[in-house]
């Protein structure tokens, strides 16, 4: 029997093993260092054999909900113990994780579904962990926001991640406007209960005719791609009917002569500028264009730099 053979008896009989098709697979240790989990979302089948090393390997696992992750490693025969770190808990619970990798151990953090620190509170424990001089280790896999933009057919050659979406109307409208001249894919995280306000807000800010995807419960049984223009989305998910499912908006870019011009872009600030406030300025070209107002503020800095002041 070869030392390579003893050493995989050893990490199985020690728990340190995934289960694939009813085979155990061995998981080798792993490095000191913080270890960002992509997990499925909504196929169990969409991890990594890499993912389920580092589920079974690390010394402490973090995760949103121990009973969705237990889920997850109860189907790969994972017997590492999961602990909850969210947004009610991350200050009391995100410096023991960083003691854990004082302590010279492994911590491998997950979400709910898909990648961790997108959309999530993991960030502030990412960054604790980089403040602490600790490295911070992707374990690439799922991600909503890339499975919508390859199934929705919109240009992927550009693309702009912007979240959920604000609750109320107003919030829409200012975030929707905002975002209407970059010239890229934009994407959007949203309720099920509200997709119906998002897309009329979006018609009404960005136009009935731009065209966009509503995707729902991706990578699930009834995974669904619908397309068309924002007003026919707006027409279709009414006030009466009834959505279900996790969904992700896509919003295809302007098109190219709805971009501004920068001279012209450059003229408007100048004209406002000469009879209001600069901070003004930038905002009410930010009405005018659609740009984002901290752009064209600095925009209107950046001018004043090169005229000498």
């Amino acid at each position: 029997m070869t030392d390579e053979t003893n050493h995989d008896q050893t990490e199985t009989s020690s728990g340190k093993s995934f289960r694939i098709a009813g085979v155990s697979v061995p998981a080798r240790p792993l490095e000191n260092a913080l270890y960002l989990v992509a997990t499925p979302i909504g196929n169990l089948g969409d991890i990594t054999l890499r993912a389920l090393e580092t589920l079974s390997s690390a010394d402490v696992l973090a995760c949103e909900d121990t009973r969705v992750t237990r889920i997850l490693l109860e189907r790969y025969g994972i017997r590492n113990r999961p602990y909850a770190y969210h947004e009610h808990n991350a200050q009391e619970v995100g410096p023991r994780l960083i003691a854990a990798l004082e302590a010279g151990k492994s911590v491998a953090l997950v979400s709910d579904a898909g990648t961790p620190l997108v959309s999530d509170p993991g960030y502030r424990l990412g960054q604790l962990a980089l403040d602490a001089g600790y490295r911070v280790v992707p374990i690439p896999g799922a991600s909503a926001p890339l499975a919508a933009l390859v199934g929705s057919g919109m240009p992927s050659d550009a693309f702009l991640f912007a979240g959920f979406l604000p609750v109320k109307d107003r919030g829409k409208r200012d975030r929707f406007a905002e975002l209407s001249k970059i010239p890229a894919t934009l994407i959007f995280f949203e309720s099920p209960h509200r997709i119906g306000a998002s897309v009329r807000v979006a018609a009404e800010v960005l136009g009935r005719e731009r065209r966009a995807v509503v995707c729902r419960e991706l990578t699930k049984t009834f995974e669904e791609f619908r397309r068309g223009t924002l007003g026919e989305l707006a027409d279709y998910y009414d006030e009466d009917r009834t959505v279900k499912g996790e969904i992700v908006l896509l919003v295809e870019p302007p098109s190219y002569d709805d971009i501004p011009d920068i001279e012209d872009v450059e003229k408007l600030l100048k004209d406002l500028v000469s009879t209001m406030p600069a901070a003004k300025a930038a905002a009410e070209a930010a009405k005018l264009t659609g740009l984002p107002r901290k752009e064209l503020y600095q925009r209107l800095l950046d001018m004043k730099d090169s005229h000498g002041g």
